[in-house]
């Protein structure tokens, strides 16, 4: 007699609880929040204590990114071989690339067909924050620097940044001229070289800001990574030590996963909670339907759409295995805090292997900003739409490969 199996309902709440759990936390985190701002009135400062838990949550997602970016990379990099680690890296280098160009692209092409700037005033948004000129060159040249950090130690917990000093002109004439002919007056040198004729200068100050240096640790742990594998036998000992560092701080993502749905829960709601003026959504609304809009076809229709012509199988199949941490990294908009769960994910669920995983997921956690690159390109445009000024070709080119650069 042939045995009847149903569908075992059981076995998929146990296999995929985590992953329920924190759906019903999202929903609930919306609905508490949703209920305490409309009943409840709390002050700023109860509105902080009210987040804590997810407070909570990201220090310990954080906490383990140091430890797990250094010990995954530098064991996937010694496990392989130079040859396959080169081509591995110029493989997901070209698949980053690729995804951030196709970001921008559809980007560009959605704010160009919703013109969510059109219908809008620029006298309507709020531009009370300060803002910051940002260099091109100057950023592109930090990033480089940041790649090659002084201090293994102090690339853990800071970033190098430089900014552009203006020099004033009486500095800029003392430095070439008064100098040369020092029995000339002021009055003398002033007519001599007008104010006007005089060309801005400025210096790069060169300063250091609070956060974790990835680049900086990936490429050290590269390049130490490949040194170990090139040892042998006598690195066999500091491979066995990351590989247990990595082991050990797994386990610990998994005890930081059992908190994660209290967590999640606390955080959404507090941050309806925190929320001053909803009217800005309405001001902001077809921006924020264009860039959603991107966000949604990018991850549902050109990412799935590339993984099945290059690997030939479901890609729905593969996003359910990742349901946790892409559900993850929606609600709390890091694709670095989400690495943990991220690893835990591929490796557990999917049985990708490690040596796969610790090689090229820190790497894509750090430079492969597909939605960043998105909502830059569209941001540029909607501002130029909202200041009626019409962009070119060219100039839509221009924005299009910023992101590539920067993003």
């Amino acid at each position: 007699m042939k045995e009847h199996r149903g569908w075992d309902l059981k076995g998929l709440l146990k296999r995929n609880w985590l992953l329920i759990a924190t759906i019903v936390s999202v929903l609930l985190g919306i609905g508490l929040g949703v209920l305490v701002r409309e009943y409840a009135s709390l002050s700023h400062l109860d509105k902080q204590y009210f987040g804590f838990p997810g407070d909570i949550l990201m220090r310990m997602l954080k906490l383990v990114i140091l430890p797990l970016i250094i010990s995954s990379m530098i064991t996937g990099v010694a496990a392989l071989d130079s040859d396959v680690s080169g081509k591995i890296g110029l493989r997901a280098v070209v698949y980053y690339l690729t995804t951030t160009i196709i970001a921008v692209i559809l980007g560009i092409a959605l704010v160009i067909t919703i013109k969510p700037g059109v219908s809008q005033k620029a006298e309507n948004i709020d531009r009370t924050e300060i803002t910051q000129n940002v260099n091109t060159v100057d950023t592109l040249l930090d990033l480089v620097r940041n790649m090659f950090p002084e201090n293994i130690v102090q690339a853990c917990f800071q970033q190098y940044k430089t900014t552009r000093k203006e020099l004033e002109p009486s500095k800029v004439k003392e430095n070439t001229t008064t100098t040369m002919f020092p029995s000339f007056s002021t009055t003398v040198m002033a007519t001599i070289f007008p104010p006007e004729n005089i060309t801005k200068d400025y210096i790069i100050v060169g300063s250091y800001s609070d956060g974790l240096n990835v680049l900086g640790l990936i490429v050290f742990c590269v390049a130490f990574g490949l040194v170990i594998g090139k040892m042998g036998e006598r690195g066999r000992i500091l491979l066995e030590f990351f590989d247990a560092l990595n082991e050990a701080t797994m386990r610990l993502v998994q005890i930081i996963m059992c908190y994660m749905p209290v967590g999640i829960l606390f955080l959404i709601a507090a941050k309806i909670i925190e929320v001053e003026d909803w009217e800005i959504f309405r001001k902001l609304g077809m921006y924020m339907v264009t860039v959603l809009s991107g966000l949604a076809i990018h991850s549902t229709v050109f990412l799935p759409l590339i993984y099945f012509v290059i690997v030939r199988k479901n890609p729905y199949t593969f996003a359910l295995g990742m349901a946790q941490a892409l559900v993850t990294a929606l609600m709390i908009s890091s694709s670095s805090a989400t690495l943990p769960v991220t690893f835990r994910c591929a490796e557990e669920n999917l049985r990708i292997d490690k040596r796969i995983t610790r090689f090229v997921l820190p790497v894509g956690a750090t430079i492969n900003m597909d939605g960043t690159a998105l909502y830059e390109a569209v941001a540029a445009i909607f501002i130029a739409q909202l200041n009626n000024y019409d962009l070119d070709v060219g100039q839509i080119v221009t924005i299009r490969q910023v992101p590539n650069t920067l993003g």
